[in-house]
């Protein structure tokens, strides 16, 4: 690899993680009290999703572990944003869904969210970060295929 395709990766991916460190920042100082970013994505992704999902689909869907995601949905069942039911035809499996509660905290934390993002993209413009997007999803999908040929396949219930 020449010095400059080097030089030219390097410099994008200390800019994606920076970009991270600092919009995880902003948007964590906002939301509300007691809920952590991973509570949120979760809470979206399922108020998305608009049917149960397997611990094992949702730590899938966000690269951890299934301890990690299982700590994750303790929390969320705690607070009571989540339920976590057995699946009925495979009793090795457990079933979550959002519940009302869970979507109402994912609202209140989308409206405190919304204006810190929006905040952003007006800073950069709405015709640049439209441009930008197909960009930055052709990474996501370009990384998200490495790692999935890092994985082995699990053989577990979800």
């Amino acid at each position: 690899m020449s010095d400059a395709r080097e030089n030219l990766a390097v410099a994008l991916f200390s800019e994606i993680i920076t970009i991270d460190q600092l919009a995880r920042n902003n948007v964590t100082k906002v939301l509300p009290k007691g809920m952590e970013l991973s509570h949120f994505s979760v809470l979206n992704h399922l108020a998305h999703a608009g049917e149960e999902r397997t611990p094992a689909q949702l730590a899938r869907s966000f690269h951890l572990t299934r301890g990690a995601m299982t700590n994750t949905l303790r929390k969320l069942e705690w607070a009571g944003w989540v339920h976590i039911r057995p699946d009925w035809d495979d009793a090795r499996r457990k079933l979550v869904s959002i519940s009302d509660a869970g979507r109402g905290a994912r609202d209140a934390a989308l409206a405190v969210i919304a204006p810190v993002i929006v905040d952003v993209v007006d800073k950069v413009g709405d015709d640049r970060v439209r441009a930008a997007l197909p960009v930055l999803r052709e990474l996501r999908l370009a990384l998200s295929s490495d790692l999935s040929d890092l994985k082995p396949a699990q053989s577990e219930p979800d």
